[in-house]
């Protein structure tokens, strides 16, 4: 097997003109979380995307006793805990019985005294329609505006979205969305969660899915997700393969082009993830609710790769400081 490729910084550098444009966009975050109790008609400021919390959860990372020698020292115990958070991409809150099914599955792993050791932010589709860094800001920032402006807002929103079309037309990209229609009405749990882009193992970059294990697609067609998941947690465990891919190649596993999947590098199963019936957590507290899945605040070795990931970085912190300023002021000290 050939040496994985090594991490080098200038994966994730910007240019000024896309450092600019981040700085407008990081306004653009912090209008719309100080506006988000008021377009989703809740009594608490909420993320700008995947504002709709379906369960948080406590669950197990098991180390599979057959990984690689060179991965033991990233993996160097017999199991980890987890807080998983389950959501929809969207960034306003509905009591819709049908949601689009744009899911996501977040993954806080801790370290042997609770501390944080790496947060995955895991999506149920593997790519990303938008690989030009100054397109994705601009359709960002017109997105957030055009919760506050209405209809006016939304022709920037077309103006840029036309220039992504030549990146959703990759047969990879259409492949996928194929699969995800035939899928829209399954189960929140029976769909596979991808990193979608690139993160750090050690000085090596990686891609991560997990692919779950005999879940009924069917379950719940009737019913809210919320209330799905509460039913299943109750009397089912949940278990899926914790799968990565090594970056050996940038021509076949691309850094910065997230609208192609990976190809010629093996999943290589690093252990299972299981949910024990019992483990769901309270979502509406104030601790669950202000839960950081920040992958930027991992340890170093575990962070995010590319320029599109890059932009995570300041848009969380924007988000979660200005989350927690309005909710400081809307309930007090401790509160949402």
């Amino acid at each position: 097997m050939p040496t994985p490729l090594k991490y080098n910084k200038k994966f994730d550098e910007l240019n000024e003109e896309e450092k600019k444009l981040l700085e407008i966009n990081k306004k653009s975050i912090a209008d719309f979380v100080e506006q988000s109790s008021s377009i989703s008609d809740v009594n608490y400021a909420t993320r700008n995307a995947h504002a709709k919390t379906y369960a948080v959860a406590e669950g197990t990372l098991w180390v599979n006793p057959n990984i690689p020698e060179s991965l033991h020292a990233f993996f160097d115990k017999e199991k980890f805990d987890l807080i998983i958070r389950f959501s929809n991409a969207q960034p306003t809150i509905n009591n819709a019985k049908k949601d689009i099914p744009a899911y996501g599955m977040a993954v806080q792993i801790k370290d042997e005294n609770g501390g944080l050791l790496a947060n995955f932010p895991l999506a149920n589709f593997p790519l990303f329609p938008v690989n030009s860094v100054s397109t994705f800001l601009k359709l960002f920032t017109a997105i957030n505006r055009s919760y506050m402006k209405k209809w006016s807002g939304l022709f920037p929103i077309l103006a840029q979205a036309v220039k992504i079309i030549p990146a959703v037309l990759t047969g990879s990209f259409l492949k996928n969305m194929v699969k995800l229609m035939r899928k829209k009405n399954d189960f929140i749990l029976s769909f596979d969660y991808h990193s979608v882009g690139a993160y750090r193992l050690g000085d090596y970059m990686i891609k991560i899915k997990l692919s779950p294990k005999s879940v009924d697609k069917n379950m719940g067609k009737n019913q809210k997700i919320k209330d799905t998941l509460k039913t299943y947690f109750q009397t089912h465990d949940f278990t899926a393969d914790v799968l990565i891919q090594f970056c050996y190649d940038l021509k076949d596993q691309p850094i910065n082009k997230l609208n192609v999947e990976w190809k010629n590098s093996p999943y290589v199963k690093i252990g299972e993830l299981k949910i024990n019936k019992g483990s769901l957590l309270n979502a509406q507290t104030c601790t669950n609710e202000l839960l950081s899945f920040n992958p930027f605040e991992s340890k170093t070795i575990f962070q995010p790769v590319g320029k599109i990931q890059k932009l995570r970085d300041e848009a969380y912190k924007v988000s979660v400081q200005t989350r927690r300023k309005i909710n400081k002021l809307l309930h007090g000290k401790g509160a949402l």
